[in-house]
């Protein structure tokens, strides 16, 4: 039992007491405080202190919003108290007003039911015990003044600290109750407050409650900075409105002010319309200078419009994205069909904008030949992702300012086509489409490529700047699509800045499916029929696709089956009324003659003449080289519009076959005696690139050892002077036309075979391909009469082979 004197009372402490949990407080000696009594424990204990007249133990919870708590969730420092008073309240609580009497330490808890018991240990307060005793006593009561004045401060910035607060602090002596009373006055954290009753050294005390007493006041005097700051915006926007009203009742008596006027106007509209900072303090510093025009003055419509144009630009408004996978893939295959690389790579795009919010918007080319879907894809996209669609034609731009926009020191200027269509979308992320961008020009008003790179670029477009509006605007959430016919003639530094994604030409399968599913029905509704007034048959969409089109796309598909739809609508329009079966006959009654039919076997009858593949455009196409001799002296005459590396490379064709002269039975001085003129048919057409290489060699070789040439076959692929055959570009094109002109046997470079996989399995099933390293290898293939060798002995070996997959032979040197 230990007796401490206090108030000239002896209170005795026993050894062990009971222990009364309290929340989100923290208790200290010498404090009074009224305690409000709920928990059934706590009713319990504080009958059993008022019957054996014994004091209690109060000690805080580690986590206040826990209402039974353990011992585990006690502290184990408190405070002895002696209970002053209770009073009953009407709901059944109590409130007790407890006197804090000393500090003490759990040893270990006794009783948990029904309340807490604990054997304790009493902490009296420590003074520190060193030689110089008048140093430490000089130093707690600097510390104890000190505090007393940062309370003093703290009293005028805190609502928690009352007069009476004041009063008390200042009036204490004992620098062990000091430390205590602020702590407990002020608004600090529990845990800092705990540690505070935990140190029984009063020095340490002083100092550990000066520095979390100092965090307290810096707290308070930020609020009290920030408060002071957010009053002065609000004073200030009180004045402004003062003064405006004063300027409207001026402006009133003057006779200038009309309700309703563009200033009051556009003023509301810059309230209303969210812009980013730095956009709206140009719209009201021009504003401003609008305030001071005469409306009759030319520069107001100028302003006025300047105005107009910021305010309405959608600087923070997006329309959400569709993120749902399965519904944006069926759309797209619901409006598209084939065109698998665009759709993956746009359903990876949406995958990667479900995972990543703010990721910035794609910008893509499509390059392909005309006709195959590139600008109704982009349409397509923007209606499955849920987006504006905006599309500029770029075909024949020639001036910077379509781009950028006209400064505003011109009559008449605005911004640049970039920002008026996304005015136009009403929204800062449509899918915005740039067609034809291989066909922009330049001339002396600038090169509109150059100003694309800005728009394109993805570390540039997050800030661009028009001309006429001279303040950024966030181009980097557009998804832009560019469409191009050819890369060739984009500037590098523009076709770096977009990801190519090439859409190859539709083979007969793909465009007899997107005639039965998109082309007939649309035209079908165009012309006012009714499907069960007109059936196309497989057999006239194949005729119509053979024999009246030859193209990459669908276009003059299209056409021909509006043609037809317009026949049947006049026979209906005249009273049919049975359905018409659109036929093969019908199409050619309706189409007339066919326009297009495999003229290879016809063209290749003598010597001299080779089937060739090109690319062009508009997609892959076949060519006639052709090759004829006359007396002369060794000259080699080359026409048809042919480029200066397609001249190079029949030149180079002509000296191999001069170098190897004996190899081939012909006397070395075969070149003295005759005039050798190439040439390829179609001569308004230009033509260029080594593809042509061993295509010319083949003619040459063929005139001058007057073998004729399979007319089966075409070629393609670029030859050296030692003989070897190079790999070409526009494979997949170039194997598509030669599919469509009825050719089932193509002769390609050894190392074009991994382009292959770029060809549907459809077209690859019915094509036999030869690949060869080198020109030994190609002369054993295109002569008639090795033709006639190798169909005998592929009957003798494996007569299905060729007709199952396509065969690839590469023979030995």
């Amino acid at each position: 039992m230990i007796k401490i004197h206090e108030s000239h009372e002896h209170i005795q402490i026993p050894d062990t007491i009971p222990v009364i949990p309290v929340r989100n407080t923290v208790f200290y000696p010498h404090q009074f405080i009224p305690l409000a009594i709920g928990r059934e424990k706590s009713l319990r204990l504080i009958e059993y202190a008022l019957k054996e007249n014994t004091v209690i133990g109060v000690i805080a919870q580690k986590d206040g919003t826990i209402d039974d708590p353990d011992i585990d969730d006690l502290y184990r420092v408190g405070t002895v108290a002696k209970i002053l008073k209770v009073i009953d309240l009407p709901d059944g609580s109590k409130s007790a007003f407890i006197q804090g009497i000393s500090r003490f330490a759990v040893k270990e808890f006794v009783q948990t039911e029904p309340f807490f018991k604990a054997r304790i240990e009493v902490i009296p307060d420590v003074y520190p015990e060193e030689e110089d005793s008048e140093k430490v006593s000089i130093e707690i009561e600097a510390l104890a003044t000190n505090l007393k004045n940062l309370f003093q401060k703290a009293s005028d910035l805190a609502p928690e600290i009352t007069a009476e607060h004041q009063g008390l602090i200042a009036n204490l002596s004992d620098p062990s109750v000091l430390a205590d009373m602020v702590v407990a006055f002020a608004n600090i954290p529990i845990p800092e407050k705990q540690e505070v009753l935990e140190i029984a050294d009063v020095r340490e005390r002083l100092k550990k409650v000066t520095y979390a007493f100092n965090k307290y006041l810096q707290a308070l005097e930020l609020g009290k900075k920030i408060q002071s700051e957010v009053q002065d915006e609000i004073n200030r926007g009180q004045r402004e409105m003062y003064l405006r009203q004063q300027l409207k009742a001026i402006q009133k008596e003057l006779g200038e002010y009309e309700e309703g006027s563009d200033v009051g106007e556009l003023r509301k509209k810059i309230e209303e319309a969210n812009l980013p900072e730095e956009v709206r303090k140009v719209a009201e510093k021009e504003l401003d200078r609008l305030s001071r025009m005469h409306p009759a003055s030319a520069e107001y419509t100028v302003s006025r419009t300047y105005i107009d144009w910021l305010v309405e630009l959608p600087w923070n408004k997006s329309t959400e994205d569709n993120l749902d996978i399965e519904a944006v893939q069926k759309k797209l295959d619901s409006d598209h069909y084939g065109l698998e690389k665009v759709k993956t790579r746009i359903l990876e795009y949406l995958a990667v904008r479900k995972l990543k919010n703010d990721m910035r918007g794609p910008i893509l080319c499509f390059v392909g030949p005309p006709g195959v879907g590139k600008t109704s894809l982009g349409r397509s996209i923007a209606e499955a992702l849920g987006r504006k669609f905006v599309r500029i034609s770029l075909g024949g731009v020639r001036d910077e300012a379509e781009i950028r926009g006209h400064r505003r020191t011109y009559i008449g200027a605005l911004p640049g086509r970039i920002i008026q269509g996304i005015k136009r979308a009403g929204s800062n992320n449509p899918v915005f489409m740039l067609d034809e961008i291989d066909k922009v020009g330049t001339d002396f008003r600038g090169d509109p490529s150059a100003a694309l790179l800005e728009v394109l670029g993805p570390e540039q477009n997050n800030s661009f700047s028009d001309h006429y509006l001279e303040v950024p605007f966030d181009l980097s959430k557009v998804m832009f699509i560019a469409t191009a016919n050819m890369q060739d003639t984009i500037i590098p530094a523009l076709r770096d800045r977009m990801e190519i994604i090439e859409i190859p030409s539709y083979v007969e399968e793909e465009k007899i499916e997107i005639a039965k599913r998109f082309l007939v029905p649309k035209q079908i509704k165009e012309h006012g029929l009714k499907p069960e007034q007109i059936e196309f048959t497989e057999e006239a969409l194949r005729t119509i696709i053979n024999s009246y089109t030859r193209e990459a796309g669908v276009r003059n598909l299209e056409r021909q089956i509006a043609a037809i739809c317009r026949a049947v609508a006049k026979e209906v329009a005249s009273g049919k009324t049975e359905p018409t079966k659109v036929t093969k006959e019908f199409v050619k009654k309706v189409l007339g003659p066919e326009k297009y039919y495999s003229e290879v076997a016809e063209r290749i009858d003598k010597p001299g003449i080779v089937t060739g593949l090109a690319w062009t455009p508009q997609g892959g196409d076949i060519l006639f080289i052709e090759a004829t001799k006359m007396p002369g002296k060794g000259n080699l005459i080359l026409t048809g519009q042919l480029g200066d590396v397609m001249k190079e490379s029949a030149r180079a064709a002509m000296s191999y076959i001069r170098a190897n002269a004996k190899e081939f039975g012909l006397p070395e001085d075969f070149h003295e005696k005759y005039d050798i003129r190439i040439h390829v048919p179609a001569g308004a057409i230009p033509k260029d690139g080594p593809s042509a290489g061993v295509t010319i060699y083949a003619a040459l070789l063929s005139l001058l050892t007057e073998k004729k040439v399979r007319n089966d076959i075409a070629m393609t692929g670029e030859i050296t002077l030692r003989g070897k055959i190079l790999p070409v570009g526009g494979i997949k094109e170039k194997v598509l036309a030669a599919h469509r002109a009825g050719i089932r046997t193509v002769i390609l470079p050894q190392r074009n075979k991994s382009d292959l996989v770029e060809i549907p399995e459809s077209v690859k099933k019915e094509m036999n391909f030869i690949f060869v390293k080198n020109i030994d290898e190609l002369t054993e293939y295109i002569f008639e009469d090795k033709k006639k060798e190798k169909k005998k002995s592929s009957r003798k070996t494996s007569p299905k082979k060729e007709l199952k997959e396509p065969v690839e032979t590469s023979l030995p040197a």
